[in-house]
């Protein structure tokens, strides 16, 4: 019987796993809810094909514990890619998959809400609403229809967001290297990444974490921002050079800052640390910032998107494992993405 092992499956998951099962009573499933590491990867022995999601980068040690075990069929159920060790994957026959597109609109919302969020000072109002101080001033928004939104970045995430954005009434412009040719038509895109930080009230980052972009978001890039600018990251946690906005914030050159992804999120995200020393001190300034919200790398958090991920993740590893061609199959090669 074919059988199928998977990592890190979470409570929230289990239905869907079970609706999967059900469906497919001619495989063996079994599942932890550990990594995979170069420990628990002979959890794996006797499986055709692993579905996993993790953080953790795939090393050459976990890959290689995992062919060891007889398995090179590995199916993600997330999107990401660039922590999988790709030489290593490839020297060792792996075939992987993940879900490029699980909901965007679930990203997408999340980041216009919070955008939104911020423009209104909720946050502030928050904290004043719990103190029975219900004075107006000098808590004033600013209406998103009043807004230049830039959005970097155009794929299926940023195109949900340009629209939920135009819903408001906000004037979009957008900047990607790969260019949409139906967005281009409209007259969407700015020549640069400069002429968008010039012209955008409020920029929403929408691309991968590739060496290209990592601290895309700077000091330089910051000043050259409009004053009282709000960044919005709810994208790849490097995308942003963490201190840099923090002195943004600190000088007013940045009114508010939008965080569902962070630089050093892994081992600290996703964990209970109320009652707890919390282990990061700059992650703590910012929760504590009334004009910053944060949240832990919840926006794709949705029974929608989980779903997906989860079905989609097993017909990818099932096709794999029966040498079909699987729906979203992920180049070895670390130059394509």
């Amino acid at each position: 019987m074919t059988k199928i092992f998977a990592y890190a499956i979470r409570k929230d998951e289990e239905p869907f796993l079970n609706e999967w099962k059900d469906a497919h009573k001619d495989i063996e499933v079994e599942y932890t809810d550990k990594l995979l590491t170069p420990e628990t990867a002979k959890l794996a022995k006797g499986a055709d094909g692993v579905v996993v999601y993790q953080q953790l980068d795939y090393t050459p040690e976990t890959l290689q514990a995992l062919a060891d075990a007889g398995v090179t069929k590995m199916s993600l159920r997330n999107v990401g890619v660039d922590n999988i060790d790709m030489d290593k994957a490839k020297e060792l026959g792996f075939e992987i998959t993940n879900v490029p597109v699980y909901s965007p609109d679930a990203i997408a919302e999340h980041a216009a809400i919070q955008a939104a969020r911020v423009l209104r000072q909720d946050k502030r109002m928050d904290e004043k609403m719990a103190k029975r101080d219900l004075r107006w001033a000098p808590t004033i928004g600013r209406e998103v229809r009043d807004q230049v939104v830039g959005v970097v970045g155009t794929g299926h995430i940023g195109q949900v967001f340009m629209k939920i954005m135009e819903g408001f009434g906000a004037k979009v412009i957008a900047y990607d290297i790969f260019k949409n040719p139906e967005l281009e038509k409209k007259g969407y895109y700015v020549d640069s990444l400069d002429d968008l930080y010039k012209q955008a009230d409020v920029i929403s980052l929408h691309v991968p974490d590739v060496p290209a972009n990592v601290h895309m978001i700077n000091d330089d890039s910051i000043a050259k921002m409009k004053d009282g600018v709000v960044i919005v990251n709810c994208s790849r946690g490097p995308l942003v050079d963490t201190d840099a906005v923090i002195r943004g914030l600190d000088s007013g050159k940045i009114f508010g800052f939008v965080m569902d992804t962070y630089e050093d999120e892994v081992g600290v995200f996703n964990k209970d640390w109320e009652g707890k020393e919390f282990p990061d001190a700059r992650l703590a300034d910012l929760i504590d910032r009334s004009n910053v919200l944060v949240t832990p790398h919840t926006a794709f958090y949705t029974t929608h998107a989980v779903r997906n991920m989860v079905v989609k993740a097993f017909d990818n590893n099932l096709k794999l494992i029966n040498g079909e061609k699987p729906d979203s199959p992920v180049a070895l090669d670390k130059n394509k993405f």
